[in-house]
């Protein structure tokens, strides 16, 4: 059982539902993300989306093109990001990462050679945004081959085909993403999660994590209800452009300590 697969099963028996944070590798600067992704942890997340960056993000909206744009400017790369899960993994934090990001790093890199290299910094898992399910089998082979988990995004648009092609090939959970456009975007519409969410959870046979849109603790509370992870990336990163170098932890922590609040509160933890 993966890592990513341990600490759903162990929420699941306190009763409590994943806290998912996004942030961009590098940015600010590369200095700064892992202490941003201790903050993090002490802030409640139970797995942190690592961003890696890339220049043409096309289905990321404003915030998160502005992180990647920052770190690719300050130097980052793929290798530079698996040097930080190996300097994550060196201070004996456990928390699951997943790398989040697009296919051209990873076949500019070549697939066997990411995912042995990812692995062995300590990388749980990968998303791909622009690898549909269907057609990357033998990436989700090689991924597990090397123990990652392959996750894949499931859309409102998405059909009974498509929940079957990524239970046949992803592993340790799915992201749902509750709108149609990009990340960041305002309008959540949470009838439509409440009635896909089940469905979904049935015919993949995974947990179900929700991104794009989440704002605050209400929303936040309202999807642990749903679902089974609470992916919040977008207004982390606000946070981040709104704040020094200096202070950019102390206030990321805040503030997913609030959003852990209010899952555990309200909604996450029935």
């Amino acid at each position: 059982m993966s890592r990513i697969q341990q600490t759903f099963k162990r929420l699941e028996s306190e009763g409590r539902k994943a806290l998912i944070p996004f942030i961009t590798a590098g940015d600010p600067a590369p200095e700064m993300t892992l202490p941003l992704m201790k903050a993090l942890v002490a802030g409640g997340a139970d797995i942190i989306e690592l961003g890696v960056p890339f220049s043409d993000p096309m289905a990321d909206g404003p915030t998160i093109q502005r992180a990647s744009e920052r770190a690719l400017a300050a130097g980052m790369s793929m290798r530079k990001v698996l040097d930080i899960v190996r300097s994550f993994r060196a201070t004996g934090d456990q928390t699951p990462v997943v790398l989040m990001g697009y296919a051209n790093p990873i076949e500019a890199m070549g697939a066997e050679r990411f995912a042995r290299a990812s692995a062995k910094a300590g990388a749980d898992g990968v998303l791909v945004v622009d690898y549909p399910p269907e057609e990357c089998r033998d990436f989700a082979e090689i991924c597990r081959a090397s123990g990652l988990d392959p996750v894949f995004l499931l859309a409102p648009t998405s059909t009974e085909q498509r929940f079957d092609d990524v239970a046949a090939v992803g592993s340790g959970y799915i992201y749902y993403v509750s709108l149609k456009g990009v990340t960041g975007s305002a309008a959540l519409d949470l009838d439509e999660v409440a009635r896909r969410i089940p469905a979904i959870r049935q015919r993949v046979g995974m947990p179900v994590g929700v991104g794009f849109g989440i704002r605050d603790g209400a929303t936040a509370a309202k999807i642990a209800a749903l679902a089974d992870a609470v992916v919040i990336g977008s207004r982390i990163i606000e946070e981040i452009e709104g704040s020094t170098s200096e202070d950019a932890p102390a206030k990321v922590e805040a503030f997913m300590r609030s959003i852990r609040h209010a899952i555990d509160s309200a909604g996450g933890h029935p």
